[in-house]
C-alpha cells in the first residue's frame, strides 16, 4: 500500500524559502555545501532554527528541513564521509522538528543529485538509485514526516527520487521545476510527468522554483486532470538583471510584496483547488503570513501531533485518488 499524507479540506500552507533568508542574513550560499554550510557551526544552526520558528509563528502547517544539498554527490565535493553527511541530515531534521514541535510537519528535502537546474547532468539510473536510496533512507531515519522530492528537472530523476522514498515507508511529495509554460526543464511535457509520477506513488505532485506567470500555466494543466492533491510554491526573486538560471551568492530581493503575494496564490487556490501552497526562492516568513492572512486561519493538521496526520489510505481511496478523468 502506497503510504499517503492526509491532506485537511482547507489544505497545507507550505513554508518560504529557507536559502533566501539564510542570505538576507548574510551566510555564504556557495558550491559545494550552499545551504549545508550552515549546519557546521552552532551560529549557523541557531539561524536554521530560528528561521524555521518564524516560519511556523506565520503560519507553516510543513516546514521543510534544510537537507536539500545534504546528498552523496554534493557531499562528495566538499569531502565530506557518510558517516558525517548523516550527522549533518540528522542534525537538519532535528532543528526542524525542535522548531515545530507539535505545531507542524517535518518535510525532508530530497534534491537532485547533480544541478536543479541542468537536465542534461542527471545521472544515470544506477547511480541516481543507489544516491537517492541511500539519502532517502537517511531522510526517513532522521524522523521526518514525509519526503519531498523537489526542484526535479526530468521525469526519470522524479520517478527515481519517489522510488527511494517509497521505500521507506513515507509518503512522498515530489515537485518539478519548469520553465517556459507547462514543461520540465527537461521539455518534457508537465501533464505527462504528472500522470506518470502518479502512477509511481506519489502523494502530491506540486511545481516549485518557478516563475510566478509560469506556475500559473502549469496549474492550467494540473487542474484539468483529475489527479490530486497537487500545488505550487514559486520563485518569486527579482532576477531581471541577473543571468537566467545563474548561481548569486548574494541576497536577492522579492519581486512582489506580501500582499500581492498572497492575493495572487489565493486567487489560485479558489480557481484551481490547491491542496498545498506555499513559496520557494525570494518568499519570506511575512510573505508566508499575508498568505495565512488571506487564506485564514490554519488548518487542522496544525493543532494535532504530526504521526496522527500521516496516514495510509483504503486501496479504494487511492484508486479513487489515482484515476484520470
Amino acid at each position: 500500500m502506497t503510504p499517503a499524507l492526509r491532506i485537511p479540506d482547507g489544505g497545507l500552507l507550505l513554508d518560504g524559502g529557507l536559502a533566501t533568508e539564510l542570505q538576507r542574513a548574510g551566510w555564504p550560499m556557495a558550491a559545494p555545501w550552499w545551504t549545508s554550510d550552515a549546519l557546521r557551526t552552532e551560529g549557523g544552526r541557531r539561524a536554521v532554527r530560528r528561521i524555521h520558528e518564524r516560519y511556523v509563528a506565520a503560519g507553516a502547517d510543513v516546514v521543510t528541513a534544510n537537507t536539500f544539498r545534504c546528498n552523496p554527490r554534493a557531499m562528495r565535493a566538499a569531502d565530506v564521509t557518510p558517516e558525517h553527511l548523516r550527522r549533518l541530515i540528522r542534525a537538519a531534521v532535528g532543528l526542524a522538528r525542535a522548531a515545530v514541535g507539535e505545531r507542524a510537519l517535518v518535510a525532508a528535502s530530497l534534491a537532485p543529485a547533480a544541478d536543479c537546474y541542468r537536465p542534461d547532468l542527471v545521472p544515470g539510473d544506477d547511480d541516481l538509485r543507489r544516491e537517492h536510496g541511500w539519502t532517502a533512507r537517511e531522510l526517513a531515519a532522521a524522523g521526518s514526516d514525509l519526503v519531498l522530492a523537489e526542484t526535479m528537472n526530468s521525469v526519470r530523476e522524479a520517478v527515481i527520487a519517489v522510488e527511494a522514498a517509497l521505500a521507506t515507508g513515507r509518503p512522498v511529495w515530489v515537485s518539478l521545476v519548469c520553465a517556459g509554460g507547462p514543461r520540465l526543464l527537461s521539455g518534457e511535457p508537465l501533464g505527462a510527468a504528472v500522470r506518470v509520477l502518479w502512477e509511481h506513488g506519489a502523494s502530491a505532485v506540486l511545481v516549485n522554483c518557478t516563475t510566478l506567470d509560469d506556475t500559473e500555466s502549469c496549474l492550467e494543466v494540473m487542474s484539468r486532470a483529475a489527479w490530486r492533491p497537487f500545488g505550487a510554491y514559486p520563485n518569486i526573486e527579482n532576477r531581471f538583471a541577473i543571468p537566467k538560471r545563474s548561481d548569486v551568492n548574494q541576497f536577492i530581493p522579492a519581486g512582489i510584496g506580501p500582499a500581492a503575494f498572497a492575493r495572487r496564490l489565493a486567487t489560485w487556490r479558489t480557481r484551481y483547488g490547491l491542496d498545498v501552497l506555499g513559496g520557494c526562492c525570494g518568499t519570506s516568513p511575512e510573505h508566508l503570513s499575508a498568505l495565512r492572512r488571506r487564506l485564514g486561519q490554519a488548518g487542522p493538521a496544525r493543532s494535532r501531533r504530526a504521526d496522527e496526520a500521516v496516514a495510509r489510505p483504503r486501496k479504494d481511496d487511492f484508486d479513487e485518488q489515482s484515476q484520470p478523468g
